[in-house]
């Protein structure tokens, strides 16, 4: 379980370049296959996945316990359904950065700098799928959205972003009655993506 120590705004946070120029330097896990940033356990996390020119880029509301080689069911899920879709990689990002087993534990504001640099490893994201390739995005939040009122705003910055990468956003599973998409837990292990048409989801919130 993690339960913030405080509300984020009170706590040191990297910037997500100082993150990521210290990744990648650790003899704890293989840093030729992961992408872990920051690469330590700390109250945040901006990227965790697996490398690839194609990766499937999953997105939740927020980061719990996982570190790379000791996934949660969550991201086992990620990875089962990345490999079934035919994709070389996965990555795991959030709507928010905070790391809170229990959604209920999240920010009850919006922390300004965390989202800041929570979209800049969006950014980069996108920016690193390989040639040739468009970058998925799979949404896959499920009814966590609602829990605070600035995730909704948070997705559509990220849509706007994708937007100038030429990303497309794909769901996997049934919808909820709402038209949130399905969470990855306690999907089937061969589901396959679908398109999911993010605009007109948003503007039905």
């Amino acid at each position: 379980m993690h339960i913030p120590s405080a509300e984020s705004s009170t706590i040191d946070i990297l910037s997500f370049d100082d993150a990521l120029a210290a990744s990648g330097h650790s003899d704890c896990y293989d840093t030729g296959k992961w992408l872990y940033v920051p690469d330590f356990y700390t109250e945040y996390r901006y990227i965790l996945g697996v490398k690839g020119a194609d990766p499937l880029i999953c997105i939740g509301i927020n980061p719990s316990t996982a570190a790379p080689d000791n996934l949660d069911n969550t991201l086992k899920s990620v990875e089962r359904i990345a490999n079934g879709n035919g994709y070389d990689g996965w990555m795991m990002f959030n709507v928010y950065a905070q790391r809170a087993t229990n959604p209920d534990d999240m920010d009850t504001d919006l922390n300004v700098m965390l989202h800041r640099e929570n979209m800049a490893a969006f950014e980069y994201i996108l920016s690193s799928v390989g040639e040739g390739h468009s970058p998925a995005v799979w949404a896959a939040w499920g009814t966590i959205i609602e829990k605070r009122p600035y995730l909704k705003d948070c997705v559509r910055e990220m849509v706007s972003i994708g937007q100038s990468y030429g990303a497309y956003w794909v769901s996997a599973g049934k919808r909820s009655v709402k038209g949130h998409p399905h969470h990855p837990l306690y999907l089937r292990k061969d589901e396959k993506t679908e398109p999911f048409d993010v605009a007109s989801y948003l503007d039905s919130l």
